[in-house]
């Protein structure tokens, strides 16, 4: 089964990172990442930009309307996110705790089943090679 694992964060101190200081952390990261990439179980695997340069289309009764940044205000945001395919949640709970390790501070994952609807016809194999290419 594919899981999100949804990467939580205060923007506002990751921001404030040297360079070396984030390499250092991506470079953990991608140690980690290599282990479940080598079973071939790693999908997509995305570091959004910063807030300020995202916009929320919210619904409304009329034309929907445009706003700068995302929709919650929270203390932590939504940073970015890995695919990967896990047998069970205990295997993707595993697979998070080892990022969670290498990702100094404070933070949060958040892991979720996903479904595919619709006509798509993407398969989880078929995700899991996209990305590796």
């Amino acid at each position: 089964m594919l899981y999100a694992i949804l990467c939580y964060n205060e923007e506002n101190v990751v921001a404030t990172w040297t360079q070396e200081e984030d390499d250092a952390c991506m470079a953990r990261l991608m140690d980690v990442q290599s282990g479940m990439a080598g079973k071939g179980k790693l999908g997509p695997v995305v570091r959004l930009w910063n807030t300020d340069e995202a916009k929320t289309l919210k619904k409304t009764n009329g034309d929907p309307v445009v706003f700068d940044g995302p929709f919650a205000e929270t203390k932590e945001q939504f940073l970015g996110f890995y695919v990967a395919d896990c047998a069970d949640m205990d295997e993707a709970l595993e697979f998070t705790r080892e990022l969670a390790k290498a990702n100094p501070g404070t933070g949060s994952y958040e892991i979720r089943p996903l479904r595919f609807f619709g006509d798509n016809k993407l398969k989880s194999t078929e995700l899991l090679s996209v990305a590796a290419e």
